[in-house]
Parts: C-alpha cells; sequence; structure tokens
C-alpha cells in the first residue's frame, strides 16, 4: 500500500500549484484585464470534483481515527472536518462567480476577487495546518489497520490532472502548469514558491 501520507502531502504541494495559478489570474482580473476564466475554472472543477470528493472525504477519515486513539488531537481535528465543509462550499461559490463572469454575467469586481480571496487564504492555511499539525500525528498514531479502513470507506482514485492519466478537460491545465515550471526553471526559481 502507497504512503498514504505521502500521497496527500503530493496531493498538498498539487493543489498550491493550482492556487498560485488562480491567484495570478485573479490578478490579472484586479489589473482591468481578461484572465483566463477557463483556466479559473478548470482549476475550482478539479478542486471540488478530486479534492473535495475524493482527497478530503480520505482525510476525514484517517483524522477521525487520530481523534479517536488521540483525544488530544480532536480539537484541531474537529476543527480540520468543518473546514473541509466550508472549503467546498466557498469553492462552489467561487466557481459559480467564475462562471459568470466568464459568461459577462455582470458581477461587481469587488465580489469575485473576495471570493478568490476568501478561498485562497482558508485553503492556504487549512493545508499548512494539516501539514504541521495532524500529519506527523496521524504518521505515528495511526495503524496499518487505520489505513485499510481509510481505503475501505473511501478508496483511492486516480487524480485527473496530476495522476499518469489526464482528464481531456484538464489538458489545457496541466499545459499551464508545465509553462509554469518551465518559466521558473529559466529564472532559476522553484515553481510556484508557495507551499502546503
Amino acid at each position: 500500500m502507497a504512503d498514504p501520507l505521502a500521497t496527500w502531502h503530493a496531493e498538498h504541494v498539487n493543489f498550491a500549484r493550482l492556487l498560485d495559478i488562480l491567484e495570478e489570474q485573479i490578478a490579472v482580473f484586479h489589473r482591468g484585464e481578461s484572465p483566463n476564466y477557463a483556466l479559473m475554472s478548470d482549476i475550482l472543477y478539479y478542486m471540488r470534483n478530486f479534492s473535495d470528493r475524493v482527497h478530503h472525504p480520505r482525510e476525514d477519515v484517517a483524522y477521525a481515527r487520530l481523534a479517536e486513539r488521540d483525544p488530544d488531537a480532536r480539537s484541531v481535528v474537529n476543527r480540520l472536518l468543518q473546514e473541509h465543509r466550508v472549503l467546498a462550499t466557498a469553492g462552489e461559490e467561487l466557481l459559480t462567480r467564475i462562471n459568470e463572469a466568464a459568461e459577462d454575467v455582470v458581477i461587481q469586481r469587488a465580489v469575485l476577487e473576495a471570493a478568490t480571496a476568501t478561498y485562497l487564504v482558508y485553503y492556504r492555511h487549512h493545508m499548512s495546518t494539516e501539514e504541521r499539525d495532524v500529519m506527523p500525528r496521524a504518521a505515528q498514531v495511526l495503524s496499518d489497520q487505520d489505513w485499510a479502513a481509510v481505503d475501505a470507506t473511501v478508496p483511492a482514485s486516480p487524480d485527473p490532472l496530476f495522476g499518469d492519466k489526464v482528464l481531456e478537460r484538464f489538458e489545457m491545465l496541466r499545459t499551464q502548469i508545465g509553462l509554469d515550471a518551465q518559466v521558473s526553471r529559466d529564472r532559476g526559481a522553484p515553481p510556484h514558491t508557495h507551499t502546503p
């Protein structure tokens, strides 16, 4: 069995890359230029359909087991479980705003910018808390049986963007990620410096 915490960490790094691209696009919007709404929509679609429906439910099972085994972790685990629901709602709201803007529905610039900023700040803080406070503890406390229960409850699914087989919808996004990585390499900087 693959190490789920290593997989989740890699997924967090990928999510952070997407949040960086989303932030770059909203900066374009803020300057009064036209962002790539299709790219933004694909990011949110991916986050809603992979992160919210595969990644977070697997974490929910593991974190609940962690809280059972380590009562000191209950407070942070309960907060993270609630944040998964809040992130799903905020992501759906942001996707709606992006789609409206792409369809030339008149919305206030501040509404889209605020929805994006809220999502970005909340998501980055959430991943940071998981990486710093919960995942190291889960590595110490959870047993092979706990991880088997996670797999039995929410089976792992292939990643449709960062996995071996990229979903057709995400080909443009995957290309953009590759281009961003190339630009960063050309500048001698690591790709997307935000880390979870």
